[in-house]
């Protein structure tokens, strides 16, 4: 029996596809999903403690010697150099899109090698788009062709290995290819699709290195073969390709489901607060209560977080230890420290790691207790709720939040994106510069070219931060 023609037909997909053929809601997601990677790049070139091992070394490396962009940076980099920080650094915070089905974060190696691409070609903001677009659609229908559950067992990171490939279809598409080109890139991308889970083994930076390196690899596949170099033929689905060689039973097919018709970028999360995902309903349901009932921090009596049993592991127990958060990542991943930010300051976001001592906030974690919620186990994992049962003023208060803010059902507005966005990116470029690059960045569109925008992503001196 043949093999499904994967390579052929996502090809012929990523060098057909045009920005005006696009539904109007898929640009527009589009767009919003570029200025949540670019708020995460600016604030990740400041604040992640990886950023200045990873910046020696690119310089060292004569990455330094260029004219491309990486964003909050007033340095200009090769086009590698520059597709490799700004994929790290986009996913530095863990605070960048999130394909549920898929396992993965598409945004941080697809929009980077776009971006870089954009920069070489001197393409214009629809051609940018187009890519970005391509590049969601193949990195995360490959990622549900292995599928990633089968890939994860085997120690991969799919946001790397996919997003390989996802890169070189955006890159691709910025330079023009035909669909054989793009099925070279395909096949050149293959020999770099890399992503070890093994990380996890001592919080290692290789995790935002590895995406950072698979934008650049998406990029250098697709600038071989503009040049004329020959990839693997059937790359993806042949006997050695990707779905093969890098998960046991791969289903080819259904990379291809309804391509054209349905899109995946649209089944794409965003992030509104800096922490694990498992927490965000909960975070929801507690700003609704501190909102819908004036609640004050010192008025709060006891708190339960109800959770599925798989968020209990992340962000439940043990409770002592969930209770007493050290350092940022314990923060993250820590219940009680984040529903007791949303009720005392009314606000979760990246600066509100400044308040891991806060009083108030170790007080109300001190009486909060998380516990396996039935009826928040009976939505999983169709959907990641929370539920938050309070006592204050002598009364018991309950909000169950099903589908989180940021999941594709109850996406963020652009109000509340540009709100993220300048919470990340007002401290290391000032308010309005930051107000700048972003409407750039949503009228990306109507751009000529990327330069402006890409330079408007650079800090003033006055507006950076203190010691850089």
């Amino acid at each position: 029996m043949a093999a499904t023609p994967v390579t052929q037909e996502l090809a012929a997909f990523v060098a057909g596809l045009q920005c005006d053929r696009l539904p109007a809601g898929l640009r527009e997601r589009t767009r919003f999903l570029l200025l949540d990677l670019v708020g995460n790049i600016v604030r990740g070139r400041h604040d992640a403690e990886s950023t200045p091992p990873l910046l020696a070394a690119a310089r060292a490396l004569g990455f330094g010697a260029g004219s491309s962009a990486v964003f909050g940076d007033s340095a200009r980099y090769t086009p590698a150099g520059a597709a490799l920080l700004n994929g790290a650094l986009a996913h530095s915070l863990d605070f960048d899109d999130t394909h549920a089905a898929g396992s993965l974060h598409p945004g941080a190696p697809v929009i980077p090698a776009a971006l870089a691409a954009a920069e070489m070609a001197g393409a214009d903001g629809r051609t940018v788009l187009a890519a970005i677009v391509a590049g969601y659609e193949v990195t995360c229908r490959l990622a549900l062709a292995l599928p990633a559950g089968d890939h994860y067992d085997r120690g991969y990171h799919p946001t790397a290995t996919c997003g390989a490939f996802g890169a070189a279809a955006a890159a691709a598409r910025v330079f023009g290819l035909d669909a054989e080109r793009v099925a070279h890139a395909f096949g050149i991308a293959l020999s770099q699709a890399a992503g070890s889970l093994q990380f996890l083994a001592n919080g290692a930076w290789t995790k935002r290195f590895q995406v950072g390196w698979s934008a650049t690899n998406g990029l250098v596949a697709a600038t071989l073969a503009r040049e004329g170099f020959r990839g693997a033929a059937e790359a993806l689905e042949g006997k050695a390709g990707f779905l093969r060689a890098y998960a046991p039973n791969p289903v080819p097919e259904r990379a291809l489901q309804a391509l054209g018709a349905e899109w995946e970028l649209m089944n794409t999360a965003v992030k509104p607060y800096p922490s694990c995902r498992y927490g965000h309903a909960s975070v929801d349901a507690a700003l609704a209560l501190r909102a819908e009932h004036g609640l004050k921090a010192e008025e709060i009596e006891a708190v339960t977080i109800g959770l599925p049993a798989k968020g209990m592991l992340l962000i439940g127990a043990p409770l002592d230890y969930k209770r007493n958060p050290r350092n940022v990542v314990d923060g993250q991943f820590s219940g009680p420290f984040v529903v007791a930010c949303a009720l005392a300051r009314g606000h979760f976001g990246w600066d509100s790691y400044a308040w891991l001592q806060d009083a108030d906030i170790r007080r109300i974690m001190a009486l909060t207790v998380c516990e396996q919620d039935p009826e928040i186990e009976a939505e999983f994992p169709a959907n990641m709720s929370g539920k938050v049962t309070l006592r204050a003023r002598g009364k018991e208060f309950v909000r169950k939040v099903v589908v989180p803010k940021g999941e594709p059902a109850n996406f963020l507005t652009e109000a509340e994106l540009r709100a993220k966005f300048h919470g990340l990116c007002d401290a290391v470029l000032g308010k309005e510069r930051a107000a700048q690059l972003a409407d750039a960045v949503l009228g990306l569109e109507r751009a000529a070219d990327v330069h402006g925008m890409m330079r408007l992503g650079a800090p003033l001196m006055a507006a950076r931060l203190a010691g850089e």
